[in-house]
């Protein structure tokens, strides 16, 4: 008869019990126990031996083992001291994992891959969910692949299509194309969460459709168009680009925008064809 594994639960709390430490409200940790979830994580980002991968928020390390056995590098990104001295006794023996004792938000990619292509592998803590999203894709040197756990609600309006957009569709379907793997359940973390999750995979543009200065100015543009969602467009973007109403009526017909939508049913290619118009006219 085969043995069954350890319960990932257990070896959690022995870890933490063993070390005196607890999950910490402040750094959202809610550590994955499911082998189920963790193995369609895995599966997802397509491993092979070629691949370097940074993992943001690893824990306890029950990813970043499964990560290690697949990829060629692996670099663990943690925040928590007391976590991140644990990481680096349990993978000390293991050559290619590197456990970086940092805060992802205010460290740049490149400085960890240098000029390497890389995937994002990631239980992202949920408190910091837009943020690192956000500093992946614009980063001067963005993966080419994500897969992260995410809160369900922010898995669905990141994929969201045109009737039911949001700045955040917008701001991630610019640089990728994103899609759910699956649905998780709270019971597949300790301390399990209030709330479901969702496996979220971004298949990242090799080149985004603008560069970095005419992205700004894109951005600006939708927000001044999300300013005010049931209102209709011509109104909020004429009031928050200060741009005169039958110029501005004139320029969205051009583009096949009727000026009586509202900005949750622009799709991307939209936003960028208005975008482009306005800048030529």
């Amino acid at each position: 008869m085969t043995e069954k594994p350890p319960s990932l639960l257990a070896e959690h709390r022995s870890l933490l019990e063993k070390h005196n430490l607890a999950a910490l409200k402040r750094f959202g940790q809610n550590f994955l126990i499911d082998r189920h979830v963790l193995n369609k994580i895995v599966a997802a980002a397509e491993l092979t031996r070629e691949d370097t991968v940074i993992e943001v928020g690893p824990g306890l390390g029950v990813l970043t083992r499964e990560l290690a056995a697949r990829a060629g590098s692996v670099i663990a990104v943690e925040i928590d001291r007391g976590l991140a001295a644990i990481l680096g006794q349990e993978f000390e023996a293991e050559t290619n994992v590197k456990i970086i004792e940092d805060d992802i938000l205010q460290t740049d990619p490149k400085s960890l891959v240098e000029n390497k292509p890389y995937k994002i592998v990631a239980n992202l803590p949920y408190n910091i969910t837009s943020p690192t999203l956000r500093h992946f894709l614009e980063a001067s040197k963005p993966p080419s692949l994500a897969v992260v756990t995410v809160q369900k609600e922010v898995a669905r309006q990141i994929v969201a299509a045109p009737g039911e957009m949001s700045l955040l569709a917008v701001a991630v379907q610019f640089y990728a194309h994103p899609e759910i793997i699956a649905n998780v359940p709270p019971g597949a973390f300790y301390p399990a969460p209030k709330v479901s999750s969702a496996i979220l995979k971004l298949s990242i543009s090799v080149e985004p459709p603008l560069d970095r200065e005419q992205a700004t100015s894109f951005f600006n543009l939708a927000r001044a168009g999300f300013a005010a969602r049931r209102k209709q467009l011509i109104n909020t973007l004429s009031a928050g680009l200060r741009l005169d109403k039958d110029a501005l009526t004139k320029i969205l017909n051009q583009v096949g925008i009727a000026p009586q939508r509202r900005a949750e049913t622009l799709s991307v290619p939209e936003w960028l064809k208005l975008y482009r118009e306005l800048n030529r006219a």
